[in-house]
């Protein structure tokens, strides 16, 4: 695994004079924090803080400052676009011991967490309560890594992303300094929003360390429906039209005819393998009717077919599968590895937007399943790519240039959920060729040193 700088003489033993037994230079511990879910190559920390409190957040901050030593932050290791990996070494910064639920109110419906604490555990919590939180990205991500992120997922389209639902944050900056931004009112005009700026700065404006969220009631009702269709035009005509109609769906995801033969074997199921939506209503129970009806129909006018999920378990199977769509796209080829990227574009565009990457797809050698959250636009690639076959590598990141800059010609976006790490530095120039100016300027203002997740997001100024 390759390496970077050398370790700065004095760092190390003045990091464990101040954090003692919480500092790892365990070589499976440097190993685990080297890596995401991503592609990107992994490289190594020099060392891997685990903090439990601000307290050693502060501390670790204060000593790099002395060494101008790299800080990552590090939630669950699940992003997709490197912004965990320490491509220049330094200081993993674990925030997976800060996991306590500082805070719950049904009548208010929001919550304060430490950045630590996982959506699952929050569901966990929330869920006797009669409550629970929407932002689903498939994984079992930390809060504060999502806010970091911006993350989105499946449920996107009727609750919103991290962006909508995050209230406020507690930031440590590269100072040391701790700031806290928003609150807990649902508006406010008081001053700049902070709070939208530290959500999905990805580490390099300031380590998050805690998270106020917008929670949302169980809904009295749920019900979840597959929908094969005859082709991949149909079935996002059939999106286009359920969106523009207003209908209140709560996910609604498209599977191409390949990722659905991937999902078949990994899961063991024998779904039609054609283009496939799925979908989940939610609500009163008349309402959920009402949305059933209205969805069968307009998919029936494109050539499709509605199938209820007849129990709640059949339910939970179809939306495991889905969250497993990555690895059932990995499983498609021995010793592979994945590549998963994403784009985002107005829904009006979203057809002409997929069914392009389709057809230069199915003209390449490349193997990439579709799969996306198509009720806002959002569309996945998943690369399967084996190891020690660069031209595959090669012929893939042709063809997923070429579909940044489709989206971008479409008033899209380089990525509408995994955000920019370090594979989609180029492409953020491309899309906001005056706002990143802008941007090089709060990074400068707010981590003078460069020492927060350096090499992530921003290009280098040559």
């Amino acid at each position: 695994m390759p390496g970077t700088a050398e370790v700065p003489e004095g760092l190390i033993p003045e990091l464990l004079e101040r954090l003692g037994d919480r500092l790892s230079l365990s070589p499976a511990d440097l190993e685990r924090h080297s890596r995401d879910e991503s592609h990107h190559e992994p490289r190594l920390p020099w060392a891997v803080a685990h903090c439990h409190g601000v307290e050693d957040v502060q501390a670790v901050l204060e000593v790099c400052r002395g060494y101008l030593c790299p800080i990552v932050p590090f939630g669950a290791g699940s992003g997709l676009e490197g912004g965990a990996i320490p491509i220049r070494g330094g200081v993993s910064v674990d925030l997976s011991g800060m996991n306590r639920v500082l805070r719950m109110d049904p009548e208010d419906l929001d919550a304060t967490v430490e950045a630590g604490v996982t959506l699952s555990q929050l569901n966990s919590e929330l869920g006797p309560r009669g409550l629970f939180f929407p932002v689903d990205p498939g994984s079992d991500p930390t809060l504060g890594g999502m806010a970091a992120t911006r993350a989105s997922g499946t449920m996107a389209v009727r609750y919103g992303t991290m962006s909508a639902n995050v209230l406020g944050l507690r930031v440590v900056l590269a100072s040391g300094e701790v700031v806290t931004t928003g609150g807990r009112a649902r508006k406010s005009s008081a001053g700049y929003d902070l709070t939208h700026l530290f959500t999905g700065s990805e580490g390099t404006l300031g380590v998050v360390v805690e998270v106020t969220l917008r929670v949302q009631p169980l809904p009295e009702a749920v019900a979840a429906a597959v929908c094969p269709m005859p082709d991949l035009r149909s079935a996002v005509r059939a999106v286009i039209e359920t969106i523009q109609l207003g209908i209140q769906v709560a996910r609604i995801e498209l599977l191409d005819e390949v990722m659905v033969g991937a999902i078949n074997r990994y899961q063991q199921m024998d779904s039609p393998v054609t283009p496939t939506l799925l979908l989940e209503f939610q609500g009163a129970r008349d309402a959920v009717a009402e949305q059933v009806r209205e969805v069968a129909d307009v998919v029936g006018a494109k050539g499709g077919r509605l199938e209820l999920m007849p129990t709640p378990e059949a339910r939970s199977r179809l939306w495991e599968a889905r969250h497993h769509a990555l690895y059932a796209a990995k499983a498609l080829r021995p010793h592979a590895r994945t590549w998963s990227t994403d784009v985002c574009v107005p829904v009006s565009r979203l057809a002409d937007c997929l069914l392009e990457t389709k057809a230069e797809l199915d003209r390449s050698r490349v193997l990439a399943p579709i799969v996306g959250h198509v009720g806002d636009g959002n569309f996945h690639l998943s690369f399967v790519l084996e190891e020690g076959r660069e031209e595959q590598f090669q012929e893939a990141a042709a063809v997923h240039a070429r579909m940044v800059e489709r989206a971008l010609r479409m008033g899209g976006t380089c990525t509408g959920e995994h955000g920019v790490g370090i594979g989609k530095t180029s492409f953020l120039r491309q899309e906001h060729p005056s706002g990143v100016g802008v941007m090089r300027q709060l990074k400068a203002t707010l981590d003078p040193l460069g020492i927060l997740n350096p090499g992530k997001m921003l290009e280098v100024e040559e």
